[in-house]
């Protein structure tokens, strides 16, 4: 599986930093992940949610391993950071 496009959208509101969409293999789009800066991880990647009706929060989808994950938010916190530098 390869990352062929990400775009990310810049929004400083409090810990969200900005939004980003990923395309892989230039067939698959997944839309609205956010960057947060939390104080102790710094920089991650939270999938997208939906509000399940008793107030918690489900991911629509989600890498099933760890290393794909990895591949994931660092590849947004790249372009987190060269949007960031542009501005």
């Amino acid at each position: 599986m390869e990352i062929t496009e990400v775009k990310v959208y810049l929004a400083n509101e409090g810990k969200l930093k900005g939004y980003a969409t990923m395309v892989f293999d230039n067939c698959f789009i997944v839309r609205d992940m956010k960057i947060i800066k939390s104080d102790n991880k710094g920089l991650f990647v939270s999938m997208p949610s939906r509000r399940k009706k008793d107030g918690s929060f489900k991911d629509i989808v989600h890498p099933l391993n760890s290393e794909t994950r990895k591949m994931i938010e660092e590849r947004i916190v790249e372009e987190y950071k060269k949007a960031v530098s542009i501005d």
